[in-house]
């Protein structure tokens, strides 16, 4: 039991649910943060620091700001990814986690267009850009330490954890827009009420760190790190060996993405602002949802461990892509309760599907030794296509169609069937021993392969 090779001194003193613990928490932070500022971007932003146009341009500049984040998002991934594959997951989760809680605490004290004028939203996008350097790097760290610490047998199961955790950021953070907004009038909300969701921040944080400075990492990549084969540029390693893999996630998160922005970020603002609802219909309609999701997530990715993630991943690109069009139907009705159903319908039986199951898939995709980067660049650059300028672009189209969403319905149907042909293309991964590195490359490209790839068959 002393030698240090030996699997109980190789293997990290965390149970398979403490890890899955630790990704939840830290992941449902860090996306508090990151969904704190698409709520305010499509309820107060715009007047608060776009004050000098129209409420529609005001509304596009707000979510160009959102979006440029994501711009960010890949650089955080590339980075996150190399000191994740080179140092350690350990060692980014918590960088992460830091840098998230500081970008999203100065927003709250950031000030208004009313008091430094051009300034502010110049420091409301650089903020924003930390904020997507930040995420880049936690949503890769946090699955692998989940997938990798899970029995083979329950790998979807526990790698939903860290989705979870994005559900419940999202539930927290609207959450605390809509009591904010529930509680105060229009005035003091706009005055200083929208930035108490912000300063909670940095307690949240505090928290979080105290969970994940007490892991350890995954069995295999310290067994790595200890004999010394780490790979010394894992992106370039990445790019070389298994890059197939990096454009079938890339695709396969395009999809499911931009669909859940559709939902919600676009659909609050569309229910509030096109539809002459108030604020709190869109708002509740995605907290109800964001709660369902807790339960419908694992359900998702439970089921993939059964019946495999592919087949699970198929019926929520296709689904999602049928139920566009019907989601504004409801949506048009103007009846909280329709909408609400819409909600529920679109992202908790159809887009959790897909996104159950994506932590495992798209970590038992890739090798240990370029894990880290190959899951946060494909997710990442994914986010930048889709997740990132979908509410802008949707606004647009909008404005485009004079209110009518059926051009923005063709938009979010095209990258649902990219979707789907990517998760046709993509190998079924739910019986893999992501411990046996040597024919990772090979079962990508050929699922049927069991020959050593080369690079020119990447």
């Amino acid at each position: 039991m002393s030698s240090p090779t030996a699997p109980s001194g190789a293997r990290n003193p965390n149970s398979p649910r403490m890890v899955a613990l630790g990704s939840f928490v830290g992941t449902t932070i860090e996306w508090y943060d990151f969904f704190l500022y698409g709520t305010a971007a499509a309820l107060v932003f715009s007047p608060l620091f776009f004050p000098d146009v129209s409420p529609a341009i005001g509304l596009i500049a707000a979510f160009g700001t959102y979006a440029v984040g994501f711009l960010a998002r890949p650089l955080g991934g590339v980075v996150a990814g190399h000191i994740g594959d080179r140092v350690g997951r350990k060692a980014m989760l918590v960088a992460s986690l830091l840098i998230m809680g500081a970008s999203t605490t100065l927003i709250g004290v950031l000030p208004t267009h009313a008091s430094i004028g051009i300034w502010a939203p110049i420091l409301l996008l650089v903020l924003r850009l930390v904020q997507g350097f930040g995420v880049g790097g936690e949503w890769g760290g946090a699955a692998l330490m989940s997938v990798e610490s899970a029995p083979s047998n329950r790998r979807g199961f526990y790698g939903s954890f860290t989705q979870i955790g994005v559900s419940a950021g999202m539930l927290l953070a609207v959450g605390a827009f809509s009591i904010a907004r529930t509680v105060l009038d229009e005035e003091a909300f706009l005055a200083w009420g929208w930035r108490i969701p912000f300063l909670i921040s940095g307690l949240l944080v505090f928290i979080g760190l105290l969970i994940r400075i007490g892991l350890s990492e995954p069995e295999k990549f310290a067994e790595m790190k200890q004999n010394d084969t780490i790979a010394d540029r894992p992106v370039v390693e990445l790019f070389r060996n298994e890059r197939r893999a990096v454009y079938l996630t890339t695709g396969m998160r395009l999809s499911q993405n931009a669909i859940y922005y559709l939902y919600t970020v676009f659909g609050i603002a569309y229910i509030a602002r096109s539809l002459g609802s108030a604020t709190s219909v869109g708002l509740n309609s995605v907290l109800v949802a964001s709660a369902i999701g807790l339960v419908s997530v694992p359900i998702w990715a439970a089921m993939s461990d059964k019946v495999g993630r592919r087949p699970l991943y198929l019926f929520g690109a296709i689904t999602s892509a049928l139920f566009i069009g019907p989601f504004f139907l409801l949506a048009d009705t103007g009846n909280p309760v329709l909408i609400t159903l819409a909600m529920v319908i679109g992202l908790n039986f159809f887009h959790d599907a897909m996104y159950g199951p994506q932590a495992a898939f798209f970590s038992e995709m890739f090798s240990t030794g370029v894990r880290y980067s190959g899951a946060s660049v494909g997710y990442q650059i994914g986010s930048v296509f889709a997740g990132g300028f979908s509410p802008l672009i949707a606004t647009s189209l909008l404005a485009v169609g004079n209110g009518s969403p059926w051009l923005v319905v063709g938009y979010f149907t095209i990258l649902s069937v990219i979707t789907a042909v990517c998760a046709y293309l993509a190998p079924e991964t739910n019986k893999k021993d992501i411990d046996d590195d040597t024919p990772n490359q090979a079962r990508v490209a050929a699922p049927s392969s069991h020959d050593t790839p080369s690079p020119s068959n990447a």
